[in-house]
């Protein structure tokens, strides 16, 4: 049987991490909560994390800090920003160098949306597992 996937979202307001946590109740994930990046570093450096969703913009360590440590950590974890900036010249320099899978704008559309963006990045948190066993295997 496999082991269910760990889900961590990141962002300094309340409400979005509610908002999260009601729209992925029935999903087959265990979801994870931090307000801030510190927060988040305490979670990754003590479990598996599949997929990290992250705001940009939170006092202290930003989203992009934060996932940049994670990109040089965790490699196969699936890095994707969330947020109410627009700046596509970042957000395409974070996605060409590999920070970041995917942007979620804020607010999202529907709860579909979300759901879709985080099943689609568990399956590719898999296949990516999968490939480094057959690789370590050879």
């Amino acid at each position: 049987m496999e082991q269910v996937k760990t889900i961590l979202f990141v962002d300094d307001d309340p409400s979005v991490l509610e908002s999260i946590s009601r729209e992925l109740y029935d999903e087959p994930y265990e979801i994870l909560m931090a307000g801030t990046g510190e927060e988040a570093l305490q979670y990754i450096n003590t479990q598996e994390i599949a997929v990290v969703i992250a705001d940009i913009a939170m006092p202290g360590m930003s989203g992009i800090e934060l996932l940049k440590k994670l990109q040089q950590q965790h490699p196969l974890t699936v890095r994707i920003i969330i947020s109410g900036s627009t700046n596509i010249t970042c957000l395409l320099e974070l996605i060409n160098n590999n920070i970041i899978s995917k942007y979620i704008p804020k607010p999202w559309n529907e709860s579909v949306e979300l759901k879709t963006i985080v099943a689609e990045a568990v399956e590719h948190y898999n296949d990516a597992k999968e490939c480094e066993k057959m690789l370590s295997e050879n």
